[in-house]
């Protein structure tokens, strides 16, 4: 991976409304690699809308996506896979009565001879990929509903990186998830970070979001309340911003 922060992903203008509904109005935001960006805001406030435009699930109605580069009104989801973009939702995606190896290949299983799947090479690729990633699991054959839940969110982001995942995006990481197993996704997702990836979270988590983001993102009715260094902020600064009772910080 590479040793400096880059420019991956410019948001510009982005727009999104859902009849009289504004979800989105004019949404602007930089992410870089070997960083982590957290988005705050309320209920209701455009994070989810936001995430789902990157992720290729709803179209924006105006503005430009801008990938490495190349601009795009829109994307769907293989698009953004294809482009690195991979977002973890909070039920992982992931089948529980298959192994680890199996739902890390999930829909793009390599074959043999043009007609057999590959499991040797599912299974080979799977074990030097959660080396590399420093996951660990008990059993690459192990079945992932016997997995706890910060172990499951590991096999998530393994499989989202094994198709090109550049951007990684955390939708309420630890949701649901007890002390030990949130502080071991916590730490997966700060290795990330280190790694070279970009990383974005979605949490109303103030703590980790603190301990884990270089940069946050404020929104507040669909819009960008402000984007600033979690070294210049403080917590009650910005509840204050995503609320509504403070105006940009200056």
């Amino acid at each position: 991976m590479e040793t400096e922060k880059k420019l991956f992903l410019q948001i510009r203008d982005i727009k999104k409304n859902f009849g009289h509904v504004e979800a989105l109005r004019g949404v602007d935001l930089d992410v870089y690699t070997r960083e982590i960006l957290a988005i705050v805001g309320d209920n209701g406030a455009g994070k989810s809308t936001l995430i789902k435009a990157l992720a290729g699930v709803l179209a924006p109605d105006s503005g430009k996506i801008i990938v490495e580069g190349q601009a795009y009104d829109k994307l769907n989801p293989r698009q953004a896979m294809d482009l690195g973009i991979s977002t973890v939702y909070q039920d992982l995606s992931l089948v529980n009565c298959r192994d680890i190896a199996t739902n890390v290949f999930l829909g793009r299983e390599p074959l043999k001879y043009g007609f057999f799947i590959d499991k040797k090479k599912m299974v080979q690729d799977s074990i030097a990929l959660f080396q590399e990633l420093k996951i660990n699991i008990p059993s690459i054959y192990a079945l992932v509903g016997q997995l706890s839940g910060g172990q499951r969110q590991g096999v998530a982001v393994a499989k989202a990186i094994k198709f090109g995942g550049k951007l990684l995006i955390f939708d309420e990481p630890t949701a649901a998830m007890g002390v030990q197993e949130s502080a071991a996704t916590l730490s997966l997702i700060k290795s990330l970070g280190r790694q070279g990836y970009a990383v974005i979270i979605i949490s109303h988590n103030l703590h980790q979001v603190f301990s884990l983001a270089q940069r946050i993102c404020m929104i507040r009715q669909g819009r960008v309340v402000d984007t600033v260094s979690t070294a210049d902020v403080t917590p009650n600064q910005v509840v204050s911003l995503i609320t509504g009772a403070a105006q940009e910080l200056v």
